[in-house]
């Protein structure tokens, strides 16, 4: 019991709660109980200083209305407010925000070099029906002293957000934890993702092999599939995470918890002539019957 609360805290707050001057129940049994590797023995919460707080919210705000700038052109856009920023400083915090600009060919952002990189299949393919075509991304959620990540699996063809998790950094087990949840509610025919680290492990391919489901990686002439996910994202950040000033985790949780299920179940989508995404997703399906479906509720991941 236990381990399953546990596993519905990030990262950091499972870290957050070692206590190291507590004899009576040793470091190993708290990382166990708390489902944490061992090196998470010896973590020392370290908070970013409120500069890079301030460079990264704004490198969010520039990022969500222009995502084909990228380092040079956020780093010029900074200078009135931050003064002479280096280049490379710029793009790591661009990289520690897993944001890259998008460019008319692949996405290489912090791919790991000796993964497997698979082929592009959606060049002249639209998603017919539901589960036809799910894509995966991950965007930084600005909180008040910090930041949280937001994975979410989106079903191209009723902009229907399939699962979502948060988590405070960007490590894999979050990604994987929604993945898992995605494929418990349905399997879709093509899964596509751009090439960065988490989209390229091992753990994740697996996975969607396993299920069946056919993998698909940004490549040449794919940059505007992107818009789907961007527009998610946009909506997100617009209509829910800038008008409030998330104080902590669960503040964070609960505010878009409250607005994925407006976004899914109650928000007309222009795209859908005015439908939403849940009634598009659960309608019977256009050409063929026997498409798999899902809750009409919102799942989230554990993380």
């Amino acid at each position: 019991m236990a381990k399953k609360k546990a596993t519905s805290l990030s990262l950091r707050e499972r870290q957050a709660l070692i206590e190291r001057d507590t004899p009576e129940l040793p470091l190993t049994t708290q990382a166990a109980l708390l489902t944490l590797s061992r090196s998470s023995r010896y973590y020392h919460p370290v908070a970013p200083s409120a500069r890079e707080v301030a460079i990264k919210h704004r490198i969010d705000e520039i990022y969500t209305d222009a995502p084909f700038y990228g380092s040079r052109k956020i780093q010029v856009l900074l200078r009135p407010e931050f003064g002479t920023l280096a280049r490379n400083t710029v793009r790591r915090y661009m990289q520690e925000m897993g944001i890259a600009a998008i460019y008319p060919g692949p996405n290489l952002s912090r791919r790991h070099h000796d993964y497997q990189i698979y082929p592009y299949l959606l060049r002249g393919i639209t998603a017919s029906e539901p589960n036809h075509i799910w894509g995966i991304d991950i965007t930084y959620i600005r909180m008040r002293q910090g930041w949280m990540y937001l994975v979410a699996v989106l079903d191209w063809y009723a902009r229907y957000v399939v699962i979502w998790a948060l988590d405070d950094t960007l490590e894999l087990p979050f990604v994987l934890e929604a993945v898992d949840a995605a494929l418990a509610v349905a399997t879709p025919r093509i899964w596509k993702s751009d090439q960065g680290s988490p989209f390229t492990s091992p753990q994740y391919t697996q996975r969607l092999e396993a299920a069946g489901v056919r993998i698909s990686m940004d490549g040449k002439g794919c940059a505007l599939d992107n818009i789907f996910t961007e527009r998610l994202w946009r909506s997100v950040k617009y209509e829910e995470v800038y008008l409030h000033d998330y104080a902590v985790p669960r503040d964070t949780r609960h505010g878009n918890t409250r607005y994925l299920a407006l976004y899914n179940g109650h928000r007309p989508h222009q795209s859908l002539a005015y439908q939403t995404p849940v009634s598009v997703s659960f309608a019977p399906p256009p050409v063929t019957p026997g498409a798999s479906g899902g809750p009409h509720d919102l799942p989230t991941a554990t993380s």
